[in-house]
């Protein structure tokens, strides 16, 4: 998805590539999908109010954005390990590209 600051387009694109993985998750274990959809959308309000944030402010959202990636990757993890999802193989890609981003605008240079 296009969007002028790219890590939120980035990060919607997580949310988009989650929803198979969300569907069928909902059939064996609805705490765990809520969850995951929780974390997903954390990432995205949070780099949304981020970046609307100056200083030190702006990379504490950010940082818990990354914090909730990292929630995002636990959960579908949690869901493989119990054999009730696959690999989700456009969300992980989004999620791998979402992190690096944050990884950035958290650890800016000089």
């Amino acid at each position: 998805m296009s969007h002028p600051f790219h890590v939120y387009g980035a990060a919607l694109g997580l949310v988009s590539g989650l929803r198979p993985v969300l569907d069928g998750l909902m059939k064996s274990d609805r705490s765990l999908a809520d969850q995951l959809r929780r974390a997903a959308s954390s990432v995205v309000l949070n780099i949304a109010e981020g970046n609307r944030r100056a200083g030190k402010d702006r990379l504490q959202f950010f940082r818990i954005a990354a914090g909730s990636a990292a929630e995002v990757r636990a959960a579908l993890d949690v869901a493989r390990a119990l054999g009730m999802v696959g690999a989700a193989p456009t969300a992980e890609a989004e999620l791998d590209r979402v992190l690096a981003m944050l990884w950035r605008l958290t650890h800016p240079r000089g």
